[in-house]
């Protein structure tokens, strides 16, 4: 049923312009600011987004199957940035899906099968931009008058028409547009996490918004469930220590082995256990002098000085809130650093 629902609806038989706008947008984005608006168009992290039941991965995922279905390739002739490129590039490219005008009876089937309404049987053409080279075309050609291959040099001729130029300048526009106001929207975004520990790897706020997809990929791999999604408070992945078994795990690395951007670096075991990701501090006031936090750092931070009171060494402490979990009274709080570093 579902198949039959398919064939009955038609792909798009246009070639929108829209489409350059939008690659426009995007990478005038992704070139002012990096990774972090790239999230928000590419599949592989729309998808992982939805695989850890993001609201915006979920919806972006529904959305585009649906356009998938009802309009088989239109979203990638017609939305795609990465499609838009491709289709530009198909413009200079030597092989070419070509039609035969004396073999071609303008039987329409070619252009009935088209995924993305690339021929026109009457005018017997072919829109190679738009074209995927899917090759269902020559597939259902009785005639054998469709080919593909390297066309004549006068059928190349570069052509650019008067709307075809006003669409092109008003994309490099937005194109500048975009990426001056991207330059300026990273900053603040870069300020507004200042105050989030990130996980190991991730070497600075700046950095990690630059690069972080929001596939959530460390989020669910993260034994100790602390390395927490964007949410309205933090608009990008942050450990949480309120969360999960609330420390970091002294022997763990899964964050740095599962980041496909390079936002958390490919980090070893040693390093991670010697890179300060915060700083945990001691209230004095609440302090029991129990010595429990002593016996559980992994780091060797905590001692009792010549006085017999438990403190905190600086100079050792990587952050980990392993004090802060085991502490019966709430004395140790941990507080975010502006860069990781190793000690």
């Amino acid at each position: 049923m579902l198949i039959n629902l398919q064939k009955k609806i038609e792909p798009s038989k246009k070639n929108l312009a829209l489409k350059y706008f939008i690659a426009a947008g995007v990478y005038g984005a992704l070139f002012g600011y990096g990774a972090m608006f790239l999230r928000y168009v590419d599949p592989y992290t729309i998808f992982g987004s939805a695989i850890t039941l993001s609201i915006f991965g979920i919806v972006a995922t529904l959305i585009v199957l649906a356009v998938v279905f009802f309009k088989d390739r239109f979203f990638c002739s017609n939305i795609c940035p990465i499609g838009a490129v491709l289709g530009l590039l198909s413009k200079i490219s030597l092989n070419k899906i070509k039609i035969d005008k004396e073999k071609c009876v303008s039987c329409s089937m070619c252009e009935k099968n088209c995924p993305t309404g690339s021929i026109n049987s009457k005018e017997k053409a072919v829109d190679n931009v738009t074209c995927v080279k899917c090759l269902k075309c020559l597939s259902v050609c009785k005639k054998d008058a469709i080919g593909y291959g390297i066309k004549k040099k006068e059928d190349c001729k570069f052509s650019l028409k008067r709307r075809d130029f006003i669409y092109s300048i008003s994309a490099l526009a937005l194109f500048g547009a975009i990426y001056k106001a991207s330059l300026e929207y990273g900053k603040k975004v870069a300020y507004r996490i200042k105050n989030i520990i990130l996980p190991p790897g991730a070497v600075s706020e700046e950095e990690f918004s630059k690069k972080c997809l929001n596939c959530n990929l460390c989020v669910n791999n993260c034994p100790n469930k602390i390395i927490q999604k964007a949410n309205k408070d933090f608009s990008f992945i942050h450990i949480d220590y309120s969360k999960g078994e609330g420390y970091c795990k002294f022997d763990c690395s899964e964050c740095s082995k599962n980041c496909p951007s390079g936002a958390i670096r490919k980090i070893k075991q040693d390093e991670k256990q010697n890179t300060r990701i915060a700083m945990a501090i001691l209230n004095r006031e609440k302090c029991l002098n129990c010595s429990i936090c002593m016996t559980k750092c992994p780091k060797g931070a905590i001692y009792k000085d010549d006085n017999n009171i438990v403190t905190i060494d600086p100079s050792k402490c990587i952050g980990c809130a392993r004090c802060a979990k085991e502490c019966p009274n709430g004395a140790i709080d941990i507080f975010a650093i502006q860069n990781q570093r190793m000690i």
